[in-house]
């Protein structure tokens, strides 16, 4: 191969090598949030759909373990078909997933016995191709069975979505080494102020905590509505016009 060394065209090619690189991974199909702080901020400008995702609460306290299946079921929720929604116990409450943008008619709950039944079932699923979205609970999950799950959800729209379960020893979720694509801690915040008594719309951190090709991030939002949609706080209006500095609430 002969030798470039004209700097024109070693900038030229180093373009189209990147084009190349590049190309591949803007072209995946991704599901946006639809908030401009967190899509800017993925790599995909939104969640890949042939991926896999982990997620976790900040604490293994109840509120932070509702805030984090909320907010898993409103990605689910702007998926394009039916999920299908792997547990271990049968606490999930339907209504309040509803209220999340999740359907209960989209659902398809299956019940595993342990952990690695748990994650060959969502493997299943992944390769079915049918399905909009595949939701997992465990306490662990080793570096290869999340390879398994990434490889069996590359090349189709099934987003892979992995909840991972505090466990008794107190140990961070998300330490030990995965493939998923990004990995999120998910807490509970005070909700939004209302001029009268009362709660307004609940709000989260949301912790990008790690991103394959992208930097992590940080972000207090209002919990999903209806349509599965979190939102960034409303501005505090002028405190000498609403008296209460009011955000805006459900």
């Amino acid at each position: 191969m002969p030798h470039v060394s004209n700097p024109a065209v070693l900038a030229e090619l180093r373009a189209q090598l990147s084009a190349i690189e590049g190309g591949g991974f803007r072209r995946r199909p991704a599901l946006p949030f639809g908030v401009d702080a967190l899509d800017d901020t993925l790599a995909t400008a939104g969640l890949r759909l042939d991926a896999l995702h982990e997620v976790a609460g900040a604490s293994p306290s109840m509120g932070d373990d509702a805030a984090t299946t909320l907010f898993l079921a409103g990605i689910a929720a702007r998926a394009w078909g039916p999920v299908l929604w792997v547990v271990r116990r049968r606490d999930l409450f339907a209504p309040g997933l509803a209220q999340a943008g999740l359907s209960a008619a989209r659902v398809i709950y299956a019940e595993a016995q342990d952990d690695a039944d748990l994650l060959g079932i969502m493997e299943e699923g992944l390769r079915h191709k049918g399905l909009g979205a595949v939701i997992g609970e465990a306490k662990r999950a080793g570096l290869a069975a999340t390879r398994r799950l990434q490889l069996a959800a590359e090349g189709g729209r099934t987003i892979a979505l992995l909840m991972k379960r505090h466990g008794r020893t107190g140990d961070d979720p998300l330490g030990p080494p995965s493939a998923a694509v990004t990995r999120w801690r998910v807490a509970t915040a005070p909700s939004a102020p209302l001029p009268v008594a009362g709660i307004g719309r609940a709000r989260w951190q949301v912790e990008l905590v790690r991103q394959k090709g992208g930097a992590p991030g940080h972000w207090t939002l209002e919990a999903c509505d209806e349509t599965g949609r979190c939102a960034l706080p409303a501005k505090l209006v002028d405190r000498s016009v609403a008296g209460s500095g009011a955000s805006r609430a459900a």
